[in-house]
């Protein structure tokens, strides 16, 4: 991707991760907080350490991606994840801080979102392409909680169009 065309990219990136946000707003807001601690397998994350992990992580790519390099403090995200109390909390913060971090981002020049930005030494891309990444990222995260909800006795909202649960499912 040339220098000139950058901005486009991530305009097109960050307008698909907006497309997404009320989707995965829906999504963390169906978890009920009775039901934090179910886990579908001894090896997968519970609820509540997906749930917080979902918010937090999209803030992380977008303070790496703004950063110019990506850097993990376990002991930082364990702080961040810790001071939410309830699912309400975590939506509270996803909604206030998502929006806001992204099109911080996506307010830069050309020659910044087309500044390749090293991933732990496993892969590099412009900030620009990695606004895609962690798009994909989030997505991921949010079918693994939207699998959990009817386990955990609730229902799987409104995603792509109607779930089995909604009010509009095809009969």
């Amino acid at each position: 991707m040339s220098t000139n065309e950058s901005k486009t990219v991530a305009a097109a990136m960050a307008a698909l991760w907006r497309g997404e946000i009320p989707a995965t707003t829906r999504v963390l807001s169906a978890a009920r907080d009775a039901e934090r601690d179910y886990r579908p397998h001894a090896k997968s994350r519970s609820a509540w350490e997906l749930i917080t992990h979902l918010a937090t992580s999209d803030v992380w790519f977008i303070d790496c991606i703004s950063a110019g390099h990506f850097s993990f403090d376990p002991t930082k995200a364990k702080a961040a994840e810790a001071s939410f109390t309830s699912v309400a909390d975590v939506v509270a913060f996803y909604e206030s801080s998502v929006p806001s971090k992204l099109a911080a981002l996506c307010d830069n020049s050309d020659e910044f979102l087309s500044q390749s930005v090293d991933f732990f030494g496993m892969m590099q891309m412009s900030r620009a392409a990695w606004i895609g990444f962690a798009n994909n990222h989030s997505i991921h995260h949010r079918g693994q909680l939207s699998a959990y909800l009817r386990s955990m006795g609730g229902k799987v909202p409104d995603i792509y169009g109607p779930s089995a649960d909604s009010a509009n499912a095809p009969a």
